[in-house]
């Protein structure tokens, strides 16, 4: 598989995806037409203005971006596109309408054949084992927490340390992945703002300026390089 996972769609002060640009004239290279899933964004914005933001993301790279929504069969459909990409917003939301609208199992199965998939943030979250270390509020209920589980780990997107002299009485994300592991085994990686996985086949490798937080039941977390493999 051929996996871009990200944290996030957009650095402060940028533009949408103006982060990655380079990546993804790299990883979509030779692409000519990608299919959008816009079915994390639960309110304020529908699924045609969604998609028409990410359609202006990739217009530097003259990919043509189609919602997938607006596609009349999905399974005949995504396997001819040269790529998939789901963006942020809520995860369960995101995968209860991926169960809802049927279209979970024709993407799982593109991606498991070799369409380049990207992610950010819930795009991200869905690409694991499960949704559990996502940090959205469960405003619905999906039918399983279970994600496609393209890679052997969870993800926490937009993972953020502690800030020093902090007043917060609150868990830091740290504690709240601990105690995911008093339940789960899966590792999860925190991805910090500005930092992405690139999947090539087996190879895992953390790239970006910064580090990630990786954690394993049991065992005290590690940081991860920029550049260094994960698997």
């Amino acid at each position: 598989m051929k996996l871009l996972l990200a944290s996030t769609s957009r650095l402060y002060g940028q533009g949408y995806l103006e982060y990655l640009i380079e990546e993804l004239r790299d990883f979509f290279k030779g692409a000519e037409q990608i299919v959008f899933v816009p079915y994390a964004r639960p309110g304020g914005i529908g699924w045609d203005a969604y998609t028409e933001i990410a359609r202006k993301g990739f217009e530097p790279l003259n990919i043509e971006v189609l919602g997938i929504h607006t596609l009349k069969n999905v399974s005949l459909e995504l396997p001819k596109a040269d790529g998939i990409f789901i963006g942020g917003g809520n995860t369960f939301v995101l995968l209860k309408t991926l169960k809802e609208t049927g279209h979970f199992e024709p993407i799982a199965t593109a991606v498991r054949s070799g369409t380049p998939y990207m992610g950010s943030s819930a795009g991200s979250n869905v690409a694991g084992l499960t949704i559990g270390t996502t940090n959205d509020m469960p405003i619905v209920y999906p039918p399983t927490f279970e994600a496609f589980g393209f890679v052997p780990f969870n993800i926490n997107p937009h993972y953020l340390d502690p800030v020093p002299d902090s007043t917060h009485m609150g868990e830091t994300r740290e504690q709240r992945i601990l105690e995911f592991h008093h339940f789960n085994t899966q590792p999860v990686v925190g991805l910090r703002e500005g930092s992405w996985l690139r999947i090539e086949g087996n190879k895992v490798e953390l790239r970006g300026s910064i580090t990630a937080r990786i954690f394993r039941k049991d065992q005290s977390p590690i940081e991860l390089p920029p550049g260094e493999l994960l698997l």
